[in-house]
């Protein structure tokens, strides 16, 4: 029997009883629509307090292609990290909770690293082919100004939307890059793909259809800070590793 390339799906939690279960079935629907993969999805929670432990793991227990791991401290990037870093799959993929971003996009995001030997690909809220639904203002306008200040710092970068809950990538990113990424919260997007591009990697955006998350807990304010405060640590500080 020939086996099928693998993918992992990470899915980040944080007191999420609400929407997990909600997001599972959804996925586990999905990837039966998508044979030509071999399916794992990781529950990967980040110090939650409330029952996303226990429906995580009576998932896990009665799906094989569930996982579930609990990490004691928060910080997406510090679940992210080790998440990835666990998997012995061909493609790591995160995505968000609450599935922002359309399940269409998912066998492209793959394909892409896959099939087109691409070693990132991410997904742009911001490119002229996306379609967002239901987002604030006040969030567009931070957000799109947080990646304007990208681009002054480091032009010619080659993304569009570095905060875009929607990710995927090879092996050679997990081995070479993840190891000398720093930050472990909302700043580890940005870190990785401006590493990736630092070292070479090659990346590819693909539009995605975005429908905005109106119970989202994250503090917007306090977050974009942070991740300026990061972007000037590379800008000024310079990065962990080039080979």
């Amino acid at each position: 029997m020939i086996s099928r390339p693998t993918v992992d799906i990470v899915i980040p939690v944080l007191n999420e009883e609400g929407s997990l279960p909600i997001c599972l079935e959804k996925l586990l629907e999905y990837i039966k629509s998508q044979p030509r993969y071999e399916w794992n999805i990781t529950i990967a929670d980040n110090g939650s307090t409330d029952l996303t432990g226990q429906i995580g793991q009576d998932f896990s227990k009665n799906n094989l292609n569930i996982s579930y791991l609990y990490l004691s401290e928060k910080g997406r990037g510090r679940a992210l990290k080790y998440a990835w870093a666990e998997s012995n799959c061909d493609v790591m993929v995160y995505m968000d909770v609450d599935l922002s971003t359309n399940l269409n996009a998912l066998i492209s995001l793959v394909d892409s690293i896959y099939v087109d030997n691409f070693d990132l690909c991410v997904g742009s809220r911001l490119s002229q082919e996306s379609k967002v639904v239901g987002r604030k203002m006040i969030r567009e306008v931070m957000s799109r100004g947080y990646n304007l200040l990208i681009n002054i710092l480091f032009p010619f970068n080659g993304f569009s939307d570095a905060q875009c809950g929607f990710k995927g990538v090879s092996n050679k990113v997990v081995n070479n890059i993840l190891p000398y990424i720093k930050d472990n919260e909302w700043f580890f997007d940005t870190e990785l793909l401006l590493m990736c591009k630092y070292n070479s990697m090659s990346l590819k955006e693909i539009p995605v259809y975005w429908k905005d998350d109106p119970d989202t807990r994250v503090k917007i304010i306090s977050t974009i800070w942070k991740d300026i405060k990061g972007l000037f640590r590379l800008r000024f500080m310079g990065f962990n590793k080039e080979f």
